[in-house]
């Protein structure tokens, strides 16, 4: 049975009003990579740290994530690619995102990505990018920070 936890406090974009609801978070995994155990890890601890997760599954195309975040209405996409195709993949996901009217989800990225191809990667707009061994911790942390919400969900 799927655990559903209290909606949390959200400002609104005028940042007047307030709305109660989770922090939404998709996660992807773009291209041909077929090996899914660290996004599987990554949104089951999201879950678990209050967040509503829509997990799209293995080896789905850019415009297939961007179509699920604008229809889910998240506020994050996090992707994972270890098979060395998230030069393109990861930016074609915003470029998408921004043509639909959905640039304000906040993308970010994990997975087998070497340093130097960080800068180009957030100069794409992936905001954070987690290398091999980041903690699910940090990751839930960051996206408490980057969603408003400070430490706790």
């Amino acid at each position: 049975m799927k655990r559903r936890l209290p909606p949390r406090l959200l400002p609104s974009p005028r940042g007047r009003e307030v709305t109660w609801r989770q922090v939404r978070v998709l996660i992807a995994k773009p291209g041909l990579d077929g090996h899914d155990r660290g996004a599987k890890v990554v949104a089951r601890a999201l879950r678990d740290a209050g967040m509503e997760v829509i997990y799209t599954g293995i080896r789905q195309t850019a415009d297939a994530i961007a179509s699920a975040a604008v229809q889910e209405g998240v506020d994050f996409v996090g992707l994972s690619c270890l098979s060395g195709a998230h030069a393109h993949l990861f930016p074609e996901v915003v470029r998408l995102l921004k043509a639909r009217g959905a640039g304000s989800v906040k993308v970010f990225g994990g997975g087998i990505i070497p340093a130097s191809d960080v800068p180009a990667l957030r100069k794409a707009g992936i905001l954070k990018v987690f290398p091999p061994g980041s903690s699910t911790q940090d990751i839930a942390d960051w996206v408490r920070k980057e969603s408003g919400r400070g430490k706790k969900a």
